[in-house]
């Protein structure tokens, strides 16, 4: 099968032909159909996250059809269910945060594209008990954003809690989504931008916000709460000083850069700044029940597998005009069956 393969950080991926994999005890085969880019995904080229399991397939936000069942796996799957397959992959049900219920800071957590393989590639395997089944309303395009700007958007807005008057640093795809629900659920939305970018404040402003400006200006009146999703250190003490008495800096990013001193009294009167690790399968189950109501709407750019790296390269570039989904499987039988035949000689799968 083709897969798009990270060496090492800081490289290109290389298309390459490597065995497809069989599914072991509990896990489901599963034919990729897409598979959105995210910008962890920039950050494990980058080298900005420790320890990936090299070589590496990238990808966790998968959306294909299973082609096999392993031994052992939950009965609420079938040979050809559509699937989504997120971030975590797998945790160990057994240590002190699992049994709590935060399994998303399971110790010994694998997670999708990171630890373990992902969706870059024509097939791939995961645990089908961290996989879910995704809404209807949605084609595989449209449906594979959902799975990371999404899931973790979600719990991102959840831990603001019922903050009122919502702020939003940074408003790329995981904002431009969660944004959707805090209007549908009645929230007052102040969205900051980098300086100077009208585009993408008329964009906020076009969507519902009530307000939109420069993440070098204060709101217009005292928030509630702010998610950050830029990966931007310094903006969390200057979202910490537009908030009200008891608000909360919710940090919606896996990596951030350094967050610079700021006085004490801007922390005071119980504000707090917190992070988001991951999700939990409770997370997806809530959001894939609420997106479809709402309804949540991605705006997405197609690229072809073996264009993964110019997806890349123009995410990080910012020059995209939605997130960016690589379209898998759209070769022709006989060339599948080719790259097939040459991965039989092939020295090994990354997994």
């Amino acid at each position: 099968m083709r897969a798009m393969v990270l060496d090492r950080p800081k490289q290109p991926l290389q298309l390459r032909a490597v065995p497809k994999p069989k599914p072991d005890r509990g896990q489901l085969l599963v034919r990729v159909n897409a598979c959105a880019v995210c910008r962890t995904d920039l950050h494990v080229v980058a080298g900005e996250l420790p320890d990936p399991k090299l070589p590496l397939i990238l990808g966790h936000q998968v959306v294909g059809r299973v082609e096999q069942i392993g031994k052992d796996a939950p009965s609420n799957f079938a040979i050809g269910d559509r699937v989504g397959i997120p971030w975590l992959g797998w945790t160990d049900g057994d240590c002190a945060y699992c049994r709590s219920g935060r399994e998303n800071l399971c110790d010994n957590a694998l997670f999708t594209g990171y630890t373990i393989a992902g969706g870059y590639a024509d097939f791939t395997v995961a645990d089908a008990r961290y996989c879910f089944h995704l809404p209807d309303r949605y084609d595989d395009v449209q449906v594979a954003p959902l799975l990371c700007a999404g899931l973790i958007g979600y719990r991102s807005y959840r831990k603001t809690g019922g903050a009122q008057h919502l702020g939003i640093y940074g408003f790329g795809n995981a904002a431009h989504l969660i944004a959707q629900i805090a209007l549908y659920e009645g929230r007052e939305l102040f969205v900051f931008t980098r300086p100077g970018d009208n585009a993408t404040q008329e964009n906020a402003r076009q969507l519902g916000a009530v307000w939109a400006g420069g993440s070098d200006e204060m709101p217009p009146k005292r928030l509630d709460a702010a998610i950050i999703f830029a990966s931007v250190g310094p903006l969390v003490p200057a979202a910490l000083r537009g908030l009200a008495k008891g608000g909360a800096v919710v940090c919606g990013g896996i990596h951030m850069t350094d967050i610079p001193s700021f006085p004490y009294a801007d922390l005071w009167e119980e504000r707090v700044i917190t992070s988001v690790a991951n999700l939990t399968r409770r997370d997806g189950d809530d959001f894939f029940a609420i997106a479809p109501r709402v309804p949540v709407r991605t705006h997405t750019e197609t690229f072809l597998l073996e264009e993964a790296n110019t997806a890349l390269d123009r995410f990080r570039a910012g020059k995209l005009n939605g997130a960016p989904v690589l379209v898998v499987n759209r070769a022709a039988p006989s060339e599948v069956a080719a790259m097939d035949l040459n991965s039989r000689e092939s020295s090994g799968e990354p997994r």
